[in-house]
């Protein structure tokens, strides 16, 4: 199959099937926030400071730079952070109007909890993160 005709496809199939809850953020997180910052500044321009309000199960508070999509039609906002008792990992998160009800759904199909329903500590969402039954980790985030 041609590069072409696997667009085509791929766009014919998001014309019939929407995504009923869309991917709305994603993080990357690590040991060194810093050196992780710096990388994505340096390969993408991403580069806002951190400080952005972070649940802690996520994120060293002090070391969390949210990076906003600008006017990239369809781009989600990505966060960095982590820091020393962070393992690696890139998530996306799925929005969703239930945080605990997608969690307690995703145990039920095998997932397991890798971050409780938590709030960020400015009230402005729930967020909770599971990993597949392939070990796979997903955020969920939604309303409070």
């Amino acid at each position: 199959m041609t590069a072409e005709a696997t667009r085509q496809r791929w766009l014919n199939q998001e014309v019939r099937t929407p995504m009923s809850n869309p991917v709305v953020h994603a993080e990357i997180t690590g040991t060194e926030p810093a050196r992780l910052r710096r990388f994505y500044g340096a390969l993408f321009g991403w580069d806002a400071e951190p400080g952005d309000p972070v649940v802690a199960a996520v994120s060293a508070q002090d070391a969390y730079a949210f990076n906003a999509p600008g006017d990239s039609s369809g781009a989600v906002p990505v966060g960095i952070g982590g820091g020393v008792t962070f393992l690696p990992r890139a998530v996306f998160y799925v929005g969703v109007d239930d945080v605990e009800a997608h969690l307690a759904k995703a145990i039920e199909l095998g997932a397991s909890v890798v971050v409780d329903v938590a709030t960020r500590p400015d009230g402005g969402a729930r967020v909770a993160q599971f990993a597949d039954p392939e070990g796979n980790v997903v955020g969920l985030a939604g309303p409070v």
